[in-house]
């Protein structure tokens, strides 16, 4: 196994947050991993992208242009990297800040409402979970388990309170594939 993906929004949308999550979760899982941010000078608002690398092999180079699946927050990310996923790949997006979905024909695309089911749990901030989750319903990679534990790593300690929350959320997006 080996899954090239990029994730795609603004900041603050938790993008990076979502793919080092996601690196955490495959090295609790003895994976090769590889987590490349990329972000402009404005933190919240500008935006910010992240390669992830999920493999069962050593990965010899983080630089890619054609990506497995590409998980897009925003419509800028849309614009700029529906044609990033290789032919037969996946492209997972958030419906409500999506305005012109992908046309692409020969990719698997997935709509997915995280804004709006987040707010539904109270917490705007679950949207990266709910996708992450959505994710992997399309790409069973990592398991459950391994995000939860990695989610002990990446939210600072005041936060763990939130991971069942977070783990409400995954399994949220998971269900949320498939339906239309």
């Amino acid at each position: 196994m080996n899954e090239e993906i990029i994730i795609a929004g603004f900041g603050g949308q938790g993008v990076l947050s979502m793919g080092m999550t996601l690196a955490y979760a495959g090295m609790v899982e003895d994976k090769e991993v590889i987590w490349m941010p990329s972000y402009g000078p404005e933190m919240r608002g500008g935006t910010a992208n992240c390669i992830v690398v999920v493999s069962d092999d050593k990965v010899s180079s983080p630089i890619i242009n054609k990506f497995d699946t590409t998980i897009i927050l925003n419509q800028p990310s849309m614009d700029k990297f529906e044609s990033a996923v290789k032919p037969g790949g996946n492209i997972v997006y958030e419906a409500n800040n999506v305005m012109n979905p992908p046309t692409r024909d020969d990719a698997k695309v997935f709509k997915i409402p995280a804004a709006e089911e987040a707010k539904k749990l109270n917490n705007p901030r679950t949207m990266n979970m709910i996708i992450l989750g959505a994710f992997l319903a399309v790409k069973p990679i990592i398991e459950i388990s391994s995000i939860l534990e990695a989610l002990k790593k990446v939210l600072p300690k005041r936060h763990h309170h939130l991971i069942p929350l977070n783990e409400k959320a995954l399994r949220l997006g998971m269900e949320l594939v498939g339906k239309d």
